[in-house]
């Protein structure tokens, strides 16, 4: 099954629906991590998104992480190899193409993981900027409506301006 590219209002239930999610995560790492946060559109209030809830979790190796892809099938989570995302590990729930979570593993405090939390951070405190970001996930939603891979490189440069605009503001 291939899910369209649909971008859905801001939902509260994401935030509960990242808190439990968390809590079962917790449960089945149990002290092998050091952080999981709630990233990407879904974690930004008033932020459409397409309903899938993305959660960064930290550690310190990222060869630990092969550890996990077992207790992790347990909860409903596939390890899903991407070779040209070295800088991660990667495990999706749901089907190919139509995941209701992703679960992206990062070294803790990585360039990596901080520009995922920068840029959650500057769209939570910039609401002329989240109101951009949401118009064009709509418009590229709509252009590319069929093609994940297109609607997702086509926010790039964007994304980019914002990393840019808030590591400006941290230095």
């Amino acid at each position: 099954m291939v899910r369209t590219v649909i971008i859905e209002d801001y939902n509260s239930d994401w935030t509960k629906d990242f808190e439990r999610e968390k809590s079962e995560l917790i449960n089945i790492l149990n002290g092998k991590i050091i952080s999981i946060e709630h990233i990407g559109s879904t974690s930004v209030n008033g932020l459409g998104a397409k309903p899938i809830l993305d959660i960064a979790v930290g550690v310190n190796n990222l060869e630990d992480v092969d550890k996990f892809i077992e207790p992790l099938k347990q909860i409903g989570y596939e390890c899903r190899q991407h070779k040209e995302f070295p800088e991660r590990r990667f495990f999706r729930k749901g089907e190919w193409r139509a995941g209701t979570h992703h679960l992206h593993f990062y070294e803790f405090e990585s360039e990596h993981w901080n520009n995922q939390l920068l840029f959650r951070n500057y769209l939570r405190t910039h609401p002329d900027d989240l109101k951009k970001y949401h118009q064009l996930k709509k418009e590229m939603a709509e252009k590319y409506h069929f093609d994940r891979v297109s609607y997702t490189e086509a926010k790039g440069p964007f994304i980019l301006n914002i990393l840019k605009k808030a590591q400006k503001e941290i230095e």
